[in-house]
């Protein structure tokens, strides 16, 4: 199996910065793409960004130029940097894997438990 492990959300103030990062454990013997999500309360789950193996980035519209996503394959991790935030990004943040397990011929999806991120004054 698969665990992936969130950290670096909190409280912030509007314009302020956080760096989400998600590590990966378990028997992994590829990931492709590397996803972060985010659901604001009474809202659905959007994707946020999305990074390929073959090194694209996608970003949702409200986020580009402010935050950016960034993997290491070998360590099995994604971060994302989070800048100029705003209140209306205020959500628990998702991070979530395309992975394909040792020993197995198909990829499969993983969560992260999910990270607060609060943008207040």
């Amino acid at each position: 199996q698969v665990q992936l492990v969130e950290s670096g959300g909190g409280l912030v103030q509007p314009g302020g910065s956080l760096r989400l990062s998600c590590a990966a454990s378990g028997s992994i013997f590829a990931i492709n793409d590397m996803d972060w999500y985010r659901q604001a309360p009474g809202k659905q789950r959007e994707l946020v960004a999305s990074s390929t193996n073959d090194g694209k980035t996608h970003y949702l519209n409200a986020v580009k130029g402010r935050f950016t996503i960034s993997r290491d394959n070998a360590r099995n991790t994604v971060s994302l940097q989070l800048n100029s935030l705003k209140p209306e990004d205020t959500a628990v943040y998702y991070c979530n894997m395309n992975v394909l397990l040792s020993g197995t011929y198909y990829y499969d999806y993983y969560w992260g438990q999910g990270t607060q991120v609060t943008v207040s004054s």
